[in-house]
C-alpha cells in the first residue's frame, strides 16, 4: 500500500506502538550511553536483578517537565505566564518526542480552574492563561505533564503552587492563626527491627512548612531514651535502638514551649534487616546491613539513579553483618536509590543519598545601573557559562521581571530549573527552599541534606513489578506528531463498547483537515490531530449509512489522578489591605488602557494546504456561471467527476487518472472538511453557497483507508453553510493546542509617548519566554520600567543542549523622578 503526500498507512494501534517504540529507542539510548555501573562479585541472582530491572526501565522509561511561571502570586484579571522546558528524565536533556503539555490550574480540591494543551518545540514551549475575574482568592497548584507521564504517578507530576488574590470579592482578610502540627518519623532503611540500633529521622511541621522543637523519646515506663532537636526546616534525627515487647513515644516541645505534642514511634519489626548509610572516608560510601538472623545469608546491594545503574554488589551477612563500600565516584550526580535485597530477592531496605551535580549553567546578569527613574529604558546583557570550565554556552532562557510587595505567596521563592532537575523531581512531597542543599555546603548543610533524604519517599515504581517484570501498564502513547484526541464509541442500547468502527473527526473551517480511526476493542479511538490550534467546533461522526446503531463521546485528555501534596493555608491580615489596593488599581489600569493589546496572540506556523495536499482540479465557482444545482455543475464544467442516479439515488463517481478508469464506488466527499457520506444530501447542496470545488483523481490512502477519489467543498466561511449535519452526528467545543499570546509592554522610546498621560501601573515589567544564547553565549535584553517605584525581581531560568541548567535571581531599583 503506496503513501500520498504526508499520510501514513497505519491503524489507531499501530500509531499508539509507534509511539511507544519510537520513545523507548530515544531513551533507551540515552539510559545505555549513561550507564556504565560497576558490578563486583555479580552471581546468577544479582544478574538477575540487574537484568528485571534493565527490562522495566525499558517499558517505563520517565520524561520530566518544568515550568518557570512568572511570577508567584497574581491578582484575578491579570495574565500567568509560563515556559515549559520537557527533557528525558535521564540526562535531563531536551526531548523532541511528545509534542504536548498538559498545564492545569487547580484549586485545593484539585479541581481545574484553568487547562491548555501547550505546543512541544524541540522540549521547549511557552503558554499563558487569563485569571477569570470569578476566581475565589487563594493558593492553587500549577501542574504539566505530558501525555506519556499519565502512565505513571501523579506525584512526579510538575507541581508548584501559586497564589490569586481577587480584588472584586471579599479576600479572606484575617489573623494567621493555623497551628495546626504534624510530626512523622521516618526509621533510616525503611523499618525499626527489636534488638538493633537505627538511625530515625523526623520531620515537624506547622501548616506545611518545617519549624525548630526539640524533644525525647521514652518508654511506656516514661524513661528517656533519646533526646533530638532539629537541625534546619523542621528536620533532625536521632539513635535509637527498639527491644521487644516496649512501646515508644516521642514527646515534641513546640515552639516557645507553648505545648508539648505526643507521637507514638513506628512499631518495630521482630525479625528483619536494618541499613545504615555513612561516610567511611571523603571519597568513600559506608553502608553497613545488620540483620537479626546469625546464619550465613547472601544479599544483593542495587543502586540506581534516574535509571541509571550504579551499583550492582552482593556480599554474605555473617552473624548478622556486612558492609558495602562503595566509591563515591562511581555514583551518579543527583539521587542514588540504595536498595537491599534479601537471599530470596525480596527488597527489604531502601535508603536515598543525594551526591550534587559539580555543573552548573552559570548565568551573569546585571543591569547598567541599580536605579532607574520611570519609563525609563533598563539594558540587561547576558552571558551564559559553564560552571568550573567558565567556557561559553549556547543556552536557551527564559526571563520575567516583576515588582515586589508585602503580599505572601504560596511559593516564598522562585522556583529554580536545577534544583527541580536534580532534586524536587525525583522526591515525594514538598521541599521548603531546595536551593539551600545546593548553595550551602559543610558538615551542617551535608547532614541537612541527608536529613531531607532520609525524610522524602520515593515511588516512581513498584519493585514487585520490577521483579516479577511485570509489563508496564501502558494506557497513554506519547504525542510526538500532534495532539491525540481520544474519544469512545459504545453500542446506543447496552452502553457496551464497539470495536473495529471508523470514526471521523473534522473541525469546519477554511484550512480543511480530516481525521479518522478506528475504535479498539475497548471501543476507545484516537485521533492523531496535527496541526489543531484554538478553540474549535468539532464534528464527530461514524459512516450512519453503515453504522447508525452507535453513540460516540470525546474524552477529557487531562489526567483525573492528583498527588497527595497540600497546599499551604491561605490568609491574608488586615495589615496588608494597603497592597491589596494597589494591586487592584494595577489591574484595572491595565485593562482600561491595554486591553487590546492584551488579547495578541500569535498565529501557529502550520502549514494551510489541505491534508490531501495539491488537489489535480481545482474551482473557484465564482470565475464560472453559477448554477443552482450542484449536478449541473458537475455536468458542466468538472471533468473528474460524474453524478448519476441509480433507483432513485445519487452516485458519485470519480476518474481515476492514473489507471485512466472510472472508480466504482463513491468518493469521499467533504464540506468544509467533515466528511458527507449520503450521496443525496451531497447533491442536494446549494452551489451558491460554495465558493471552491477541488477533486483528487486517483486512489488517496488515509492511514488504513483507501478512498477511491476525494470531492472537496469549500464554503465561503468555512461553516457548512445552509447544510444540516446529521443529528447522529457529535457536535461540540473543543480546545486545540493553545494559540500562543504576545506578550506587550509599553516602549518610551520618544519624548512624546514618555510624556503619555496613560497611567502605567505595571506589576510585571517583562516576559520573555524565547532567548537564545548563541555559542559565544550573549544575549542582549530590553525594557522599560513602568511608573511604580519599588524593588522588582528579574527572575532567569535556562538549559543548554547537554541538559546543564542554571537560574539567576537579582533585583533593581525604580526610584520616583524628582
Amino acid at each position: 500500500m503506496m503513501v500520498i503526500n504526508r499520510y501514513k498507512t497505519e491503524t489507531q494501534q499501530c500509531v499508539r506502538q509507534r509511539a511507544i517504540n519510537r520513545l523507548v529507542s530515544l531513551l533507551v539510548f540515552v539510559v545505555v550511553c549513561a550507564s556504565g555501573f560497576t558490578a563486583s562479585g555479580q552471581a546468577d541472582p544479582l544478574k538477575t536483578l540487574v537484568a528485571s530491572f534493565d527490562t522495566y526501565r525499558q517499558q517505563a522509561l520517565q520524561e520530566k517537565i518544568f515550568l518557570h511561571i512568572d511570577r508567584p502570586l497574581y491578582v484575578a484579571g491579570e495574565t500567568m505566564w509560563f515556559k515549559t522546558y520537557y527533557l528525558d528524565g535521564s540526562l535531563h536533556q531536551p526531548l523532541d518526542l511528545s509534542k504536548i503539555a498538559y498545564v492545569e490550574v487547580l484549586d485545593s480540591e484539585n479541581q481545574p480552574v484553568l487547562q491548555g494543551k501547550i505546543a512541544l518545540r524541540k522540549g521547549l514551549g511557552n503558554g499563558s492563561f487569563e485569571l477569570p475575574f470569578d476566581l475565589n482568592s487563594g493558593n492553587y497548584k500549577v501542574r504539566a505533564y505530558t501525555n506519556w507521564m499519565k502512565n505513571f504517578s501523579p506525584a512526579f507530576y510538575f507541581e508548584q503552587p501559586v497564589t490569586i488574590i481577587n480584588t472584586f470579592k471579599n479576600a479572606g482578610l484575617k489573623p494567621v492563626t493555623d497551628t495546626a502540627y504534624a510530626i512523622q518519623f521516618f526509621p533510616e532503611g525503611g523499618n525499626l527491627v527489636n534488638g538493633i540500633q537505627s538511625k530515625v529521622a523526623f520531620k515537624v511541621t506547622e501548616a506545611g512548612k518545617g519549624i525548630a522543637c526539640e524533644g525525647e523519646v521514652v518508654d511506656q515506663d516514661g524513661h528517656v531514651l533519646a533526646q533530638f532537636q532539629t537541625l534546619k526546616f523542621g528536620m533532625g534525627t536521632f539513635v535509637f535502638q527498639p527491644e521487644q515487647g516496649k512501646q515508644y513515644t516521642a514527646l515534641v516541645k513546640m515552639p516557645q514551649k507553648r505545648q508539648v505534642m505526643q507521637q507514638a514511634l513506628p512499631t518495630a519489626q521482630e525479625q528483619g534487616y536494618v541499613l545504615q548509610v555513612g561516610d567511611a572516608s571523603a571519597t568513600e560510601l559506608k553502608i553497613k546491613v545488620t540483620a537479626t538472623s546469625r546464619q550465613v545469608e547472601p544479599v544483593y546491594l542495587l543502586g540506581h539513579a534516574r535509571q541509571i545503574i550504579a551499583v550492582a554488589e552482593t556480599d554474605a551477612l555473617r552473624n548478622g553483618e556486612t558492609v558495602f563500600t562503595v566509591n563515591k565516584a562511581a555514583l551518579p550526580e543527583g539521587i542514588t536509590h540504595l536498595t537491599l535485597f534479601n537471599s530470596q530477592k525480596q527488597p527489604v531496605c531502601e535508603r536515598l543519598y543525594f551526591k550534587r551535580p559539580a555543573t552548573k549553567l552559570e548565568i551573569a546578569a546585571q543591569t547598567a545601573k541599580s536605579f532607574y527613574g520611570t519609563r525609563e529604558k533598563v539594558s540587561l546583557e547576558l552571558q551564559t557559562t559553564t560552571s568550573g570550565t567558565g567556557a561559553a554556552t549556547a543556552a536557551n532562557l527564559s526571563l520575567a521581571v516583576y515588582r515586589l510587595d508585602q503580599l505572601p505567596s504560596a511559593a516564598t521563592t522562585p522556583a529554580d530549573i536545577r534544583t527541580y532537575l536534580w532534586l524536587s523531581s525525583d522526591l515525594k512531597g514538598t521541599i521548603e527552599q531546595p536551593a539551600f542543599y545546593f548553595a550551602e555546603t559543610g558538615p551542617a548543610a551535608n547532614e541537612a541534606l541527608d536529613n531531607l533524604m532520609l525524610t522524602h519517599g520515593w515511588s516512581r515504581f513498584r519493585w514487585e513489578d520490577v521483579l516479577t517484570r511485570t509489563p508496564a501498564a501502558i494506557s497513554f502513547a506519547p504525542e510526538y506528531d500532534g495532539h491525540l484526541i481520544t474519544g469512545k464509541i459504545t453500542h446506543k442500547v447496552t452502553d457496551s463498547p464497539a470495536p473495529g468502527i471508523t470514526a471521523y473527526l473534522a473541525a469546519p473551517g477554511r484550512h480543511v483537515r480530516h481525521y479518522s480511526a478506528t475504535s479498539a476493542s475497548d471501543g476507545t479511538i484516537q485521533f492523531e490531530a496535527k496541526d489543531f490550534y484554538g478553540p474549535k467546533e468539532i464534528v464527530v461522526q461514524s459512516n450512519t449509512l453503515q453504522d447508525s446503531s452507535y453513540q460516540l463521546q470525546i474524552l477529557s485528555p487531562f489526567s483525573d489522578k492528583f498527588s497527595f501534596t497540600r497546599l499551604p493555608a491561605f490568609a491574608i491580615t488586615d495589615r496588608l489591605q494597603p497592597e491589596i489596593a494597589q494591586r487592584h488599581l494595577e489591574v484595572q489600569l491595565q485593562h482600561a488602557y491595554f486591553s487590546e493589546k492584551q488579547q495578541m496572540f500569535r498565529s501557529p506556523e502550520i502549514d494551510s494546504t489541505a491534508f490531501y495536499g495539491e488537489p489535480d482540479e481545482r474551482y473557484l465557482l465564482d470565475e464560472f456561471t453559477r448554477f443552482k444545482q450542484l449536478e449541473e455543475v458537475l455536468h458542466e464544467f468538472v471533468t473528474a467527476v460524474r453524478a448519476r442516479k441509480r433507483r432513485g439515488d445519487y452516485q458519485l463517481t470519480v476518474l481515476d487518472r492514473p489507471g485512466n478508469t472510472i472508480f466504482a464506488d463513491n468518493p469521499l466527499v467533504l464540506l468544509d472538511g467533515v466528511p458527507v457520506f449520503d450521496m443525496n444530501k451531497v447533491m442536494a447542496i446549494d452551489p451558491l453557497t460554495i465558493q471552491k470545488l477541488e477533486v483528487m483523481a486517483k486512489k488517496y490512502y488515509h492511514g488504513p483507508r483507501v478512498y477511491k477519489g476525494i470531492m472537496s467543498l469549500s464554503t465561503y466561511k468555512g461553516d457548512l453553510g445552509t447544510f444540516k449535519l446529521d443529528p447522529r452526528s457529535l457536535l461540540l467545543e473543543y480546545e486545540g493546542q493553545q494559540l500562543q499570546r504576545e506578550f506587550y509592554a509599553p516602549a518610551y522610546a520618544t519624548a512624546e509617548v514618555q510624556q503619555s498621560r496613560l497611567a502605567d501601573r505595571r506589576n510585571l515589567l517583562h516576559w520573555a519566554p524565547n532567548l537564545i544564547a548563541g555559542t559565544d553565549g550573549k544575549v542582549s535584553v530590553e525594557f522599560y520600567t513602568a511608573d511604580q517605584p519599588g524593588t522588582y525581581l528579574v527572575v532567569l531560568q535556562g538549559i543548554n543542549q547537554f541538559g546543564v541548567a542554571g537560574s539567576k535571581v537579582f533585583s533593581f531599583e525604580v526610584k520616583q523622578a524628582l
